[in-house]
């Protein structure tokens, strides 16, 4: 665990110039809890920080998530969304005749009192770190409804694109949002449309991957570092992670390919399909939404969404 976590603070920190500390949790402290574990790290000035949930996708607005939070001078600041269907969630609602200190939390109105959710992004003052213990618990139930009562909490709206991406469906339907927004920005990162083998644009490959002949990819794919793409190969709304292979003619669609997989000649993979890190398909095999544990070898077809452990 630790060499591990050696080898990213080395390898994420170079990237981007930032030093980075582990706070690990021996057992699960809820989203309160850990930031009470890394006290130590985060109290350690009168600097406020950033807390992130992992499965959220957005264009995360630091630097005026930053500014807006020291103008008000308050403890905490919440990022929202607006969503369509508020009833789903629970809903930020603000204290009356002002636009973003927080009044109280609605979990899942059945009449409607607004449509801006917590988006599990936060800019926090060290001093709420007194108010969590060291204990399973929870910042959504406990730690900001304390800092309501004070009337401490603000909101702040977030623009653009959100999607929670906790589960595979999602995270395809967040990877197509990401890629989109990219698009917008014409970003460098995307691949040029003049490519021969981009179809229908929003297409990341990584500069290490190697894409054979005759390929249509596209729209909404990623190539991950050092993967190889075949010849004649159809690839589209999926994401090919880190030294995965799609072999000669292959068909893949809604699909994530993990790690070091590999996915044979002929085979197609499509309907929400996920593969775990060194798991090998065999040619001419079809996968319709079968999740596949790593290390594994598919030699069969897989005809309805299934779990292969």
């Amino acid at each position: 665990m630790h060499q591990i976590n050696a080898s990213v603070c080395v390898q994420y920190g170079e990237q981007y110039n930032v030093n980075i500390e582990f706070s690990v949790e021996s057992e699960p402290l809820g989203t309160a809890g850990p930031l009470k574990l890394a006290e130590k790290i985060l109290g350690k000035d009168d600097s406020p920080f950033f807390v992130l949930n992992s499965d959220v996708i957005c264009e995360y607005p630091f630097k005026k998530l930053a500014e807006f939070h020291k103008s008000h001078g308050e403890e905490g600041t919440i990022v929202v969304t607006k969503v369509d269907e508020p009833s789903k969630y629970g809903v930020v609602v603000h204290k009356p005749n002002h636009p973003t200190r927080i009044d109280r939390f609605v979990e899942k109105p059945v009449e409607f009192v607004g449509n801006r959710i917590n988006a599990g992004i936060y800019i926090l003052n060290p001093s709420v770190l007194k108010r969590i213990e060291l204990r399973p618990t929870s910042i959504e139930q406990e730690t900001f409804p304390a800092i309501v009562r004070e009337g401490q909490l603000h909101s702040f709206d977030l623009e653009g694109f959100w999607m929670d991406v906790g589960q595979p469906k999602d995270f395809l339907s967040g990877t197509c949002l990401y890629l989109s927004s990219l698009t917008k920005q014409n970003s460098k990162l995307l691949t040029p449309s003049s490519e021969s083998f981009v179809y229908g644009g929003n297409v990341m490959v990584d500069p290490t991957a190697k894409v054979g002949k005759n390929c249509r990819i596209g729209p909404n794919v990623v190539i991950g570092p050092n993967v190889v793409v075949g010849d004649g190969v159809r690839l589209q709304r999926c994401v090919l992670l880190e030294n995965s292979r799609v072999k000669d003619h292959a068909w893949v669609k809604s699909t994530i390919v993990g790690w070091n997989s590999s996915v044979g000649k002929w085979a197609r993979l499509e309907n929400v399909t996920v593969l775990g890190d060194d798991v090998t398909i065999a040619d001419e095999v079809y996968v319709n939404g079968g999740s596949i544990l790593p290390h594994k070898s598919i030699k069969q077809n897989i005809d309805v969404p299934a779990i292969i452990m």
